[in-house]
């Protein structure tokens, strides 16, 4: 077999093969075989028909058709590994010509990985946000576990902003109640903004027994997005009752004895969350930089394909799950079609040149992954799809996803190397520091920004 590659574009190219006659004598006698067990001819047991009586009766035609459908991914796979490309999907296949006895010859154009340049990237720099705590952080903090601890009283008397009621709603269309429109014992603390927009203004001043009606747009259900006229009837109103802030709630609220170990103590898990936003920052930050060094040329077909695949995953699973259409997803969100078209563009875009990118510095940097690596990440991916560990590990190994993880872990870690030669300051001016382990998690998850459907 003889082969040749014309490159069409950066990431395009055509393979063209000659492959000798002799070459495909093992998928002839595989296609007699497979002809011979489909076919009975009179005077012959089946599977004992010579090669002879075959041409004679269904043509050496459908024969070598068959031979040549067996041969052609050989063919092709030798041509690709021998000219050593990374092709993206499958090929547009283009027989020449076939000569009975003497030559196959054919064409292959596929889209490839483009070739990229990845220059010096310890000169960038970041700026992030500070980590800091104020009085008003921990107060606030502590106020939230203060009111999970509220305790309420019914009370014979208007609804006033901060008490509990509880209602019965009823919600119109066009004078039609809703099959999903109504919800009676809703619990709802006036105030809290839980609930529809109006609501507020319509259970205050209402004691137990009264009822009002205002117009809200729905926020979820059969009719999201549309005007509904809501009827609210109070069937309880209830104070809420704070505890004091002192030692005995601390106590009653976690496991510290004084109230100042528990500000301490929010304060610590507050700086904490904080440094774990600014690393987060740091890692988008820095990739953001590196994608604007780096010129990758994207393919179409790969860019259209992953479009595509992101309108579908929101279309029939995120809003298909809240009941909610595309266009009544659009109209909430305040965007046109063209926006949502430009912006799902520009996200795929950003997402393929991430792997691109990131795939290869995994190779410049020579990275591996190691078990317990691969199972820290299943261990994150199956937290965060709902799933137990055992049953993300099942569905990944029966959907042959373990290379797609192999990849998120190697992408994180080659990130990693880039956050940390990268100078990151926060608005202080001051050089953050981030521990290499939370880099390496952060970058893993930073990097899955999309999962691009390539082969090779």
């Amino acid at each position: 077999m003889k082969s040749a590659v014309e490159t069409l574009n950066p990431t395009r190219v055509r393979l063209t093969v000659e492959v000798p006659f002799e070459e495909l004598k093992d998928s002839l006698d595989a296609a007699y075989k497979k002809i011979n067990q489909q076919v009975t001819v009179k005077g012959f047991r089946k599977g004992k028909i010579p090669a002879r009586v075959i041409d004679q009766r269904f043509g050496r035609g459908a024969v070598l058709e068959e031979a040549v459908n067996d041969a052609l991914p050989k063919f092709y796979t030798e041509a690709v590994n021998e000219a050593e490309l990374s092709p993206l999907g499958q090929p547009d296949v283009d027989i020449t010509e076939l000569k009975d006895g003497e030559t196959l010859n054919f064409t292959a154009e596929v889209d490839v990985r483009p070739a990229l340049e990845i220059p010096d990237y310890s000169g960038i720099e970041v700026e992030v946000d500070a980590v800091e705590v104020t009085d008003e952080d921990v107060e606030k903090s502590v106020e939230q576990l203060r009111e999970r601890f509220a305790s309420t009283t019914p009370v014979e008397r208007a609804a006033q902003d901060g008490d509990v009621v509880t209602i019965d709603l009823q919600a119109k269309v066009e004078g039609e109640v809703l099959e999903d429109g109504i919800a009676n014992g809703v619990s709802y603390t006036i105030g809290s903004g839980e609930l529809l927009d109006g609501i507020d203004d319509a259970v205050k001043g209402l004691s137990a027994g009264e009822e009002a009606t205002f117009t809200s747009e729905l926020k979820g259900g059969s009719a999201a997005g549309k005007e509904a006229e809501v009827t609210v009837k109070v069937t309880q109103v209830a104070a809420r009752e704070l505890p004091e802030l002192d030692d005995e709630f601390a106590q009653l609220a976690s496991e510290f004895d004084t109230l100042e170990e528990l500000k301490a103590d929010s304060r610590k898990r507050l700086a904490n969350m904080k440094q774990f936003d600014q690393a987060t920052q740091a890692q988008e930050r820095v990739l953001e930089k590196l994608l604007e060094l780096v010129e990758v040329p994207v393919p179409e077909k790969l860019l259209e394909d992953e479009i595509n695949t992101r309108k579908h995953n929101l279309e029939h699973h995120q809003l298909g799950q809240m009941g909610l259409t595309l266009d009544k997803y659009l109209e909430i969100q305040g965007k046109t079609a063209e926006e949502f078209e430009t912006e799902t563009r520009e996200a795929a875009v950003k997402g393929i040149k991430t792997q691109f990118v990131l795939d290869e510095l995994v190779k410049k940097e020579q990275l591996n992954v190691n078990q317990e690596e691969l199972t820290e990440h299943l261990m994150r991916r199956a937290a965060s799809s709902g799933m137990s560990p055992d049953q993300f590990a099942q569905a990944v190994v029966e959907g042959g996803q373990v290379p797609l993880l192999v990849g998120e872990v190697a992408r994180g870690k080659a990130l990693a190397v880039v956050v940390e030669a990268a100078t990151v300051k926060d608005t202080n001016g001051e050089i953050v520091n981030l521990d290499d382990e939370e880099e390496e998690t952060e970058a893993a998850e930073a990097s899955e920004t999309s999962e691009e459907k390539t082969e090779g």
